[in-house]
């Protein structure tokens, strides 16, 4: 058994981990290979994070797997990385039933190539009864158009006479972005060194705690996830109240 995750209190886990998973470009250039060998590289790292969610029972984890902006990058990246996809979860298929996982897809699935649509909506389906945990995929996925979306539907019901302004509370809001049937996200995570959330679950990650990495996605490892989990457990989470309040409520 890993020595790290030997540290971990399992009383004290996150319900849901997000992860930028960023760094794939750099890692291949530091190699001279082409961007893409760091995305094929990457899928290790995606195995490791989803394996040691598991292991330890986190029950929902969200992986940023391609932006609403990553349209605009090259477009023989743009078709490696679909082609690349579509392969995936072909391969990761069985591997996702065997451990009981549950696949959900957050974002605007009609921008998606058919072959890679169809095999989501595919396992979507397949895997609805699972109960062992949640593997989200946010797929050309932006927040703020998320946010937007919610806007203009709250807005029209609104008009149509079905919700009165006055009702329109936190609760209201959240049963309008793709994130309704999940909890909010606990601990975020971001490899490569950088320091921004990128458009990612800006509502959902309110409360969260942040952990930037100094590592490239494809270097990722169980361990890298364990040590993530021990350093969110020694963090005194206090949601806007102060330490003696948070003691005062134990009493």
């Amino acid at each position: 058994m890993s020595l790290i995750k030997e540290k971990i209190n399992t009383d004290n886990l996150p319900k849901h981990v997000a992860i930028i998973m960023d760094g794939n470009g750099r890692w291949a250039k530091s190699r001279g290979e082409e961007r893409t060998f760091g995305h094929k590289n990457a899928i290790n790292a995606v195995r490791n994070a989803i394996n040691a969610c598991n292991e330890i029972h986190i029950p929902y984890l969200t992986l940023y797997t391609f932006s609403s902006e990553n349209w605009s990058r090259p477009v023989d990246e743009v078709i490696s990385l679909m082609n690349l996809l579509a392969e995936t979860l072909i391969l990761e298929e069985e591997e996702i039933f065997s451990k009981g996982l549950r696949l959900h897809v957050i974002g605007d699935l009609e921008k998606l190539p058919e072959l890679v649509k169809d095999q989501l909506l595919h396992m979507i389906d397949a895997t609805q009864h699972h109960t062992n945990g949640n593997l989200i995929l946010a797929l050309s996925y932006s927040s703020q158009d998320e946010i937007l979306k919610a806007v203009k539907e709250i807005s029209t019901e609104v008009k149509n006479g079905q919700l009165n302004i006055d009702d329109i509370n936190a609760s209201v809001f959240e049963n309008h972005l793709y994130t309704k049937d999940f909890p909010p996200v606990d601990l975020l995570l971001r490899t490569s060194g950088e320091v921004r959330i990128s458009n990612f679950l800006l509502w959902q990650i309110a409360y969260a705690e942040l952990q930037f990495l100094d590592i490239l996605w494809p270097d990722f490892t169980k361990d890298t996830f364990f040590q993530c989990i021990v350093d969110y457990q020694n963090k005194e989470r206090r949601y806007g109240k102060t330490s003696e309040q948070l003691e005062n409520n134990k009493i």
